[in-house]
């Protein structure tokens, strides 16, 4: 795109998230407009200006193409959202996708119109940081917890990450350019990436907790943002260790609120962050053709 379309899908995203009171497309898409490369964009364009946007990431390894559309709030009901959905997934061939943030009617309309059904879903879950109190966070025998020691810990948190969501279509086969783009968000704080490993071999990361707070929202909001456990350390309590380690310093922070993403079907993780008081605000669905 042009810096001139990409301003006005910006814009145009600006304007959709404010009239729909959510995000019409991930933080992975946004961040996809400055990297060459990293997705397609289709455009709808109406009088010569940009109507709706969809993002399209191609289908690898076994997951499937997915895709993400927004149709500007002031061009809305001309049949826009239905014909972007249509060639993203045209596009993006067999098993292809399409997200619907917060999974709204309108959205579920055009699911319908076009025969789609859903075949994943997102969950949004949220808790106050004041109450329920927070477990007291103890460190078993055996263990250290630290915060992100600088670039020297990239090569680590990649190979935990990559191992730890090699299912996930999104958080899956990082590169060390998605670690620095976001190491080089005005949101990051070193303070707020906690990382496990054995005491006995440090320079071995077992799992981390990268958090971020949301200081565009009003008031502003926490998030466990990523949650990685080396699969070889499963079992040992580090997910909800980690988890408590970030809410801790959310807390201290004096922020009233955090939020996590999680898959619906990942039964563990659900259970860690209900035990942990955590509800569900709302879903994000996945659709494909049935």
């Amino acid at each position: 795109m042009s810096a001139d379309e990409v301003s006005q899908v910006r814009e145009l995203l600006a304007r959709a998230d404010e009239t729909d009171g959510v995000a019409p497309v991930s933080e992975q898409a946004v961040l996809s407009l400055d990297v060459s490369g990293a997705a397609r964009h289709l455009l709808a364009m109406r009088e010569g200006t940009v109507a709706g946007y969809a993002n399209l990431v191609a289908a690898h390894s076994d997951h499937p193409a997915m895709a993400e559309v927004a149709v500007d709030p002031r061009h809305r009901g001309r049949g826009i959202g239905a014909a972007l959905v249509g060639a993203a997934l045209t596009e993006g061939g067999r098993g292809a996708r399409v997200w619907a943030h917060g999974n709204l009617p309108s959205a579920r309309a055009v699911a319908g119109r076009l025969g789609l059904g859903v075949a994943r879903e997102l969950w949004q879950m949220r808790r106050p940081l004041a109450t329920p109190e927070l477990p007291e966070l103890t460190v078993p025998s055996g263990l250290t917890l630290r915060t992100y020691a600088g670039p020297a810990d990239d090569a680590e948190l990649l190979r935990v990450n990559n191992a730890a969501f090699d299912w996930h279509p999104e958080q899956g086969g990082w590169t060390e350019a998605d670690v620095v783009v976001r190491r080089e968000s005005s949101w990051f704080d070193p303070k707020g990436l906690f990382i496990a490993v054995d005491t006995a071999r440090p320079e071995r990361i077992l799992g981390f907790h990268w958090t971020k707070v949301h200081d565009d929202t009003d008031p502003p909001v926490g998030e466990v943002y990523v949650v990685g456990i080396d699969p070889a350390a499963q079992g040992r309590g580090l997910g909800r260790l980690l988890t408590l380690a970030g809410l801790h310093y959310l807390r201290d922070r004096s922020l009233g609120e955090v939020l996590l993403y999680t898959e619906a079907d990942n039964t563990a993780a659900v259970h860690t962050y209900t035990r942990l008081g955590f509800g569900t605000s709302h879903v994000d669905a996945a659709y494909a053709a049935r």
